[in-house]
């Protein structure tokens, strides 16, 4: 069973903005960087995704395809290498913290479906209505 990443979208309010910075500051592929390589880095291999939050709300996830460690010594950095497709996810609040955590397939939100439809809900709307338990 794979296990996923959970990890704050600094600089960014909405999954649009993220979007928009990467089409600003196009690479040959979409890398996130990290102090410490995540020692059950197989596990993320398994068909890990990296959960982003946005101002408190988990609001989209990207799949791992390769977690690269770089440099030795001081300078020593990881690489989470990342499909370049942002999936939106059902809105879950989630408490600040800092560099990223391991998040257990079973507690992660459940995509949401793709279209015009899944676009139409303001995110803090939606998160509401999840902490209610309506949606």
């Amino acid at each position: 069973m794979p296990i996923h990443l959970i990890k704050l979208c600094v600089g960014c309010d909405t999954v649009e903005d993220l979007a928009a910075y990467r089409a600003s500051h196009p690479t040959a592929d979409w890398r996130v960087h990290t102090r410490h390589t995540p020692k059950r880095a197989e596990e993320l291999l398994e068909g890990g995704s990296l959960y982003r939050v946005f101002k408190g709300v988990i609001l989209c996830r990207q799949r791992i395809v390769g977690v690269e460690t770089i440099g030795e010594g001081q300078g020593k950095r990881c690489e989470l290498v990342l499909e370049p497709e942002l999936i939106r996810v059902a809105p879950a609040p989630r408490r600040p913290f800092q560099g990223w955590r391991y998040l257990p397939h079973d507690e992660a939100p459940a995509d949401l479906p793709r279209g015009e439809d899944a676009q139409s809900m303001p995110p803090d709307l939606a998160a509401r209505l999840r902490e209610l338990g309506a949606w």
